[in-house]
């Protein structure tokens, strides 16, 4: 393993020197995960990791309560009829596109699309060959979409919006990573259903909000970018991706949002009757986020000494660790325990580690386990009526006693703040100008160098063979169009028309 520049402690590889080391050892070295598990990206999740996942779901859990959906929980298993059923609309939807018709100007077709090839399979109950082969969800628009129109009769029943968590499985063959690329997926997914397009736009819209709201609590770097064609899921009229940047320049999708505009509603009968008493499809869209949100917030906060966990999802914003000396006549545990009930009583997540082992070991485990805040307190600490607080983001200054609960929730939000200011000043560094493209005799050349670590914007208005031309010159991926646009028109890459639309590039997970 690989020390790096800035001396390894204890093992742990460099973060800047080795990323791809560091990451792996992180996860599990802080009681994240458990890879050791018989199955290939299946990791166990170890209790400090399930509780960070699960304060990530509270405050989605909150956003969805905030704009009403409603949760609900859909069965794990779907009968084969139903792929069927989906693999033959999204073959039908693909060719549309390809062909640049109308899709309902198609026959269906028996054509290999959607999940089919990633599904797990079940085809026997006990030692009973299934009638029906089923499956375990890859996620939920059949077996949502198969209950929809026994829901929806009319507009007065529309909107819809429902919302489940739950865990979703895909054959993943690439080589698998926590949290980024498992076959088990921790996975949340929202559906709607709308009376018209112009009301599933202000839904994506509305997404789009709880995607900053939440980006804003996790302190991520994120872009929003509307996929290019030939990345958009061939269900869908457009699809948003929501990309958080990682330490090493490259982008992970941690969600996505989907304008369905009527295409699945046509395929499974989703109609209202309407004000008019006439029969109308329905427009759909979903908004789905995955366990990616905390491998973003390993690789992103992380350092060269463990996580750092925004105060937000920390499952212990503060430790408090008592000094414990032989023979004293302080009980610093006692101490520390009052101490605690008092941020407790605050609304605070707070640990006590009165563990009798030599404080060094206790603030390495604290550290490795990114916890935002640790108050150390000793005989003397208590006879000046302090604490002696330490920040994961730097820093160690005494608070006082007497309004300890306060002055740590103003250390908390000085760590967001920081966490923030940090993302922002690495968005700010990533993002570059792409090499200007020439071309001779039907020949395209590239002026410059793509850098490792780096992102690319363009202004772009040329065609698909412009676009393959660039990815693959650069080895980038393009991203899409990002959701702001460039202030002023400036010329096309490729074309030299003028253009406000600004193109995202960039190597993905």
């Amino acid at each position: 393993m690989s020390k790096g520049p800035a001396k390894a402690k204890r093992g742990i590889p460099s973060k800047v020197d080795n990323f791809n080391e560091w990451y792996p050892f992180i996860v599990e070295a802080s009681d994240l995960v458990d890879k050791r598990y018989p199955i290939k990206g299946m990791d166990v999740w170890r209790p400090y990791g399930w509780k960070t996942m699960k304060l990530i779901d509270s405050l989605t859990h909150h956003e969805m309560e905030r704009t009403e959906h409603e949760e609900v929980n859909f069965p794990l298993l779907i009968p084969e009829n139903l792929l069927d059923k989906e693999n033959s609309l999204v073959a039908k939807l693909k060719r549309a596109r390809e062909e640049g018709v109308d899709p309902d100007e198609l026959r269906d077709e028996e054509e290999e699309g959607g999940f089919k090839k990633e599904v797990y399979w079940v085809k026997h109950a006990g030692e009973n060959e299934l009638d029906m082969p089923m499956f375990l969800r890859p996620t939920s628009e059949t077996a949502m979409y198969t209950m929809f129109p026994l829901w929806i009769r009319s507009h007065k029943d529309l909107p819809m919006k429902i919302y489940q968590m739950v865990n979703t499985f895909r054959y993943e063959t690439k080589q698998t990573r926590s949290f980024i690329r498992v076959r088990e997926i921790h996975f949340f997914e929202a559906h709607t259903a709308h009376a018209d397009e112009d009301c599933a736009t202000r839904q994506i819209a509305e997404d789009l909000e709880i995607v900053d709201n939440l980006m804003h609590k996790l302190c991520l770097p994120i872009i929003k970018a509307k996929r290019p064609i030939w990345d958009t899921f061939p269900g869908a009229w457009y699809t948003i991706g929501i990309d958080a940047i990682m330490p090493n320049g490259r982008t992970l999708q941690v969600a996505s949002c989907h304008h369905y505009r009527d295409q699945w509603a046509k395929a499974f009968d989703i109609t209202y009757e309407n004000k008019e008493a006439k029969q109308e499809y329905c427009h759909q869209t979903t908004y789905g986020m995955s366990e990616r949100l905390l491998g973003a917030i390993v690789g992103m906060h992380g350092d060269e000494n463990g996580l750092i966990m925004p105060p937000d999802v920390a499952p212990f914003q503060v430790v408090i660790c008592p000094m414990i000396r032989k023979n004293s006549e302080v009980d610093t545990i006692g101490e520390a325990n009052k101490i605690a009930i008092l941020l407790r009583d605050s609304g605070l997540r707070v640990k006590v580690d009165s563990r009798d082992i030599h404080a060094g070991q206790k603030y390495y485990d604290w550290e490795i386990k990114g916890v935002p805040l640790r108050l150390d307190i000793g005989p003397r600490d208590i006879a000046q009526g302090t604490a002696f607080a330490a920040l994961r983001t730097g820093g160690k200054e005494p608070l006082a006693m007497d309004n300890i609960a306060e002055l740590c929730r103003e250390k908390l939000s000085e760590i967001s703040n920081e966490l923030r200011k940090r993302s922002a000043a690495h968005m700010d560094g990533v993002i570059n100008e792409l090499p200007q493209f020439s071309e001779e005799n039907g020949t395209w050349s590239m002026s410059g160098e793509i850098q490792d670590g780096k992102i690319y914007q363009i202004p772009f208005e040329g065609t698909d063979a412009h676009a393959e031309i660039i990815e693959k010159a650069t080895g980038l991926t393009f991203l899409g169009d990002a959701t702001d646009d460039y202030v002023t028109e400036v010329p096309c890459h490729m074309t030299g028309k003028m253009t406000k639309r600004r193109v995202i590039l960039a190597k993905t997970y």
